[in-house]
């Protein structure tokens, strides 16, 4: 949760972020900020900008016009070394994107070690000890298809974790997963917003997003239509928009 000084450099602040693809605008004058060791959660339909708000502060993607700033630096300036950036950033994605022919071991210590420059000792002790706080402790020497869905999830946070990130970034981490398994990604993620990680994260779960975050973002066709506390704005929304999509999302059963 967010205890930060008023007057305190925000971890992450998007400035009128415009994103363009072709002739299609996908973020239109977008304005977040999000403070030290905050939970912001991003919400919305399928199309409605979040998974691309989240690749343009991760420099997968550039923006077409506003700034990024990570801890105040424009990261968004050109001249800026981006692969440096990534590394202050996790990002996790609904794809695990584990790496099939390497152990959970090596996936994990494998940018720490070519990327950081730790020697692999270093590396395997940090990435034995994030695998026993998540419960997988015995799976190191395993291959990605011998776990579940979840396991895998799990592993894909763990690498996020490895280069001690600023700032966490997950995208529908639980959208590929099975109903059962959807649970123990969240109660990862929850463990870490108490243990004062910067999280953004996009979102259909509605439960967790009331439960763990500090601040909800509701984006409508990429624009920031409504922001504020869980409470406020999936249970008193202001906007007639935000509490259509609410309703359709409760009715789905996503809840």
């Amino acid at each position: 949760m967010t205890d930060e000084a008023p007057d305190a450099v925000p971890v992450l602040a998007c400035e009128g972020v415009v994103k363009r693809f072709g002739k299609h605008t996908v973020l239109r004058s977008v304005d977040l900020t999000v403070g030290e060791h905050e939970c912001v959660t991003l919400i919305g339909a399928s199309g409605s900008g979040k998974s691309s708000l989240l690749r343009c502060i991760n420099l997968l993607e550039t923006v077409d016009d506003g700034v990024i700033r990570l801890d105040g630096e424009d990261i968004t300036d050109p001249r800026v070394d981006a692969d440096a950036v990534r590394r202050r950033i996790g990002v996790v994605f609904q794809a695990y994107n584990l790496f099939p022919h390497m152990t959970v071991l090596d996936n994990v210590t494998l940018a720490p070690r070519l990327v950081g420059g730790v020697a692999r000792p270093e590396a395997e002790d940090k990435a034995r000890a994030l695998l026993a706080r998540v419960g997988l402790a015995e799976k190191a020497t395993e291959y990605p298809d011998r776990l579940s869905g979840g396991q895998q999830q799990r592993v894909a946070v763990v690498r996020a974790l490895a280069n001690d990130p600023r700032l966490l970034l997950l995208d529908e981490v639980t959208s590929a997963l099975d109903p059962e398994l959807v649970g123990e990604v969240l109660t990862l993620v929850s463990e870490l917003t108490d243990q004062g990680m910067t999280i953004v994260m996009a979102t259909h779960e509605m439960s967790f997003a009331r439960q763990a975050a500090d601040r909800v973002v509701f984006l409508d066709g990429g624009v920031v239509l409504e922001e504020g506390p869980p409470e406020q704005v999936l249970a008193d929304p202001v906007h007639a928009r935000t509490r259509q999509f609410l309703s359709r999302v409760l009715e789905s059963g996503r809840h």
